[in-house]
């Protein structure tokens, strides 16, 4: 919450702070995140050990990026819907299968991006 007494620098601060308690509560809480933060540290040794390009390199980091936005914003959008109508009701449950659409798009994104990526190098071990 914005406290008019704080200054520019010292409001800064504090948003930083919150956004990392944000972080920090979905890395704690939410296994989405934790299965989403394993597949990125997964690509992130593939990248090591394939030595990937530079701009490769930045589709990969900005992929993970993205997976993990939506997947955030997935469940802020869920834990809004549940608290507004904990119980079941269509139209909420309706709105929470468009949210869980937003990071199944980018999953399957970071997919095609990693065969792109991939692929060639594996099948160049074989």
């Amino acid at each position: 919450m914005k406290n008019p007494n704080d200054g520019f620098i010292k409001g800064r601060l504090r948003s930083v702070t919150f956004a990392f308690k944000g972080m920090w509560l979905l890395i704690t809480t939410e296994d989405s995140i934790k299965t989403q933060l394993f597949f990125g540290f997964l690509a992130t040794c593939l990248g090591w050990y394939f030595n990937i390009s530079i701009t490769q390199w930045l589709i990969q980091c900005l992929i993970i990026g993205v997976v993990l936005v939506a997947e955030a914003l997935n469940t802020a959008v869920e834990k809004i819907a549940d608290f507004i109508h904990p119980e079941y009701h269509e139209k909420i449950g309706f709105i929470k299968d468009i949210a869980a659409g937003a990071p199944a798009f980018a999953a399957i994104s970071s997919l095609i991006i990693a065969g792109i990526i991939y692929l060639p190098k594996i099948i160049a071990i074989l």
